[in-house]
């Protein structure tokens, strides 16, 4: 194990029924590191991130997290969790609330936070998503970016060690896009450990660490973003980008 290690993934396995979603997973995540997982359509990419906080739950090998390995115990999947925030496609937003209420309802259900200090937190997070103005509205009321962006928010107010982005930016318009990918390059700069599933390959030029290529339920090539664009060494990498970066 590296000394830094916040996640490490040990020949992770996973299937549903016949299908093997992943297979012979390895994977280490060092602290403050970004990485960028790309690859087709049901190359595994979010299954291994929802393995990683065990919204799904692998069938072989370990998933160790910030030294704690995932078991089927509730306490190690709960303890888990506080440490591992995670940002979907969809934002999952309570509409009958507003937005400070959805900021403002985990940290008093989970952390125990008083209301004053949760609120307090709710609108420091919300001003560094810059959209302060809209605490008081409901997830209706705000454009899909701006939803997005509460749902950052909201991941942030449990103060995790590490972040999940499941593709955070495919249900948005494209003029959405850079105002969500702007507040994960914020993020990227504060030190946040991020793994990140998304087709964004100017966000993986200029904000990743490393950048994964995953196709049938494997990793096939990594490497720090410059070499990874401009030569990738597996022919399954270069047919992807060759397809995306034509787009």
């Amino acid at each position: 194990m590296t000394s830094n290690a916040v996640i490490q993934m040990k020949n992770v396995g996973k299937s549903f029924g016949t299908f093997q979603a992943l297979k012979g997973i390895n994977l280490e995540v060092a602290k403050g590191e970004r990485i960028v997982v790309c690859g087709p359509s049901g190359s595994g990419k979010s299954t291994m991130i929802r393995c990683i906080n065990r919204l799904e739950k692998h069938d072989e090998g370990k998933i160790i997290i910030d030294g704690k390995e995932l078991t089927d115990q509730v306490d190690d999947i709960n303890a888990v969790r506080r440490e591992v925030g995670m940002v979907f496609q969809s934002f999952n937003l309570f509409p009958h609330m507003t937005i400070l209420k959805n900021l403002m309802l985990a940290q008093r259900l989970v952390r125990k936070t008083s209301k004053a200090e949760a609120r307090d937190t709710a609108m420091q997070l919300l001003e560094r998503v810059k959209i302060p103005e809209q605490a008081d509205k409901y997830p209706i009321q705000l454009s899909g970016g701006q939803q997005q962006r509460v749902a950052i928010a909201r991941t942030l107010c449990m103060k995790p060690k590490i972040i999940l982005f499941d593709e955070p930016t495919s249900a948005l318009d494209p003029e959405m896009i850079n105002e969500v990918l702007e507040v994960m390059t914020d993020l990227a700069r504060y030190g946040m450990t991020m793994i990140c599933v998304t087709h964004e390959m100017g966000f993986a030029r200029s904000v990743a660490d490393r950048v994964i290529f995953m196709d049938a339920g494997e990793i096939v090539e990594e490497a720090e973003p410059k070499a990874f664009f401009s030569n990738p060494k597996n022919d399954r990498t270069k047919k992807f980008l060759s397809q995306i970066l034509s787009h």
